[in-house]
């Protein structure tokens, strides 16, 4: 379980092709998502970014949201 500055963070994955496309988990400092927690959904979409890390997406950062 992650703490509450889990929802200041996200982890987000960049399309390499169109600019404003990709995805964005909650995600701890670290870039650390919790998976037990995501609905199944995400989760999938969450596996998605990483297999199409370097094909379609960029390598993921972690970004402070404001």
């Amino acid at each position: 379980m992650m703490d509450s500055a889990t929802s200041h963070f996200q982890l987000c994955f960049r399309s390499l092709f169109d600019s404003g496309r990709g995805f964005a988990f909650p995600c701890d400092p670290k870039g650390q998502v919790d998976l037990d927690n995501m609905s199944e959904r995400a989760r999938n979409n969450y596996f998605y970014a990483r297999a199409m890390i370097g094909r379609e997406l960029t390598y993921p950062a972690v970004e402070v949201l404001h």
